[in-house]
């Protein structure tokens, strides 16, 4: 479990999708790998969520989990599926313990201390941190670092790619997720060119800018 997000951590970003027709699944998949970021984050929004889930499951060059994932028979859908992790807007200790019990990585969401400790309760140590800029973003973030130095954090909801430095910047951030890097809308006109170009420019973003000579 602990070496999926290490992974995450290396990638430093998690596009968040939704995906309403399955059949698109494998050209976004060799859109994620030829723009250098091989994994998704499928939200259990659409019907086409599970099957999208398997589909890049079979690959075995994306990692890919589920998102959204509200019950655990979402949760166990999602994992027979292939999903390698799973991600919540909340901290529901239900789902927590039985996608532990069943082996694999959780990702809760939370939004103030009392829910992180909730998460930390449950042997859970990364967190999303969910809606990011309306909760106070990077400023929340450094102000919950204090407390809970332990503690990282998948910031996700409002963060752009203007915004992503600053995130990127603070220790307790692991990765952040953010759905500009696959819009809904590109997904479902079959756009994945320029699918490819936003992940591309998100990874230029993370090298930083170029060094100058003198």
């Amino acid at each position: 479990m602990n070496g999926v997000l290490e992974r995450i951590g290396e990638l430093r970003l998690l596009p968040m999708v939704v995906m309403d027709k399955a059949e698109h699944a494998g050209p976004f998949a060799d859109a994620l790998v030829e723009g250098g970021l091989p994994v998704a984050e499928i939200t259990f929004r659409t019907p086409a969520a599970e099957a999208s889930i398997r589909a890049l499951a079979k690959r075995g060059d994306v990692l890919v989990g589920a998102g959204t994932v509200l019950s655990t028979e979402q949760a166990d859908r999602a994992i027979d599926a292939g999903a390698r992790f799973i991600v919540a807007p909340g901290t529901n200790p239900a789902v927590v313990e039985h996608v532990s019990m069943r082996g694999v990585a959780m990702c809760p969401g939370v939004a103030t201390p009392s829910e992180i400790e909730l998460a930390m309760s449950l042997d859970i140590m990364t967190m999303k941190f969910f809606p990011a800029e309306t909760l106070g973003g990077v400023a929340m973030l450094k102000a919950l670092a204090g407390p809970y130095p332990d503690v990282r954090f998948v910031p996700t909801g409002g963060i752009t790619p203007e915004l992503l430095p600053e995130y990127l910047k603070l220790p307790s951030v692991m990765a952040c997720g953010g759905s500009w890097l696959a819009p809904r809308q590109f997904l479902a006109e079959g756009n994945f060119a320029a699918i490819r170009r936003l992940i591309e420019e998100a990874r230029k973003i993370l090298a930083g800018p170029p060094e100058v000579a003198t």
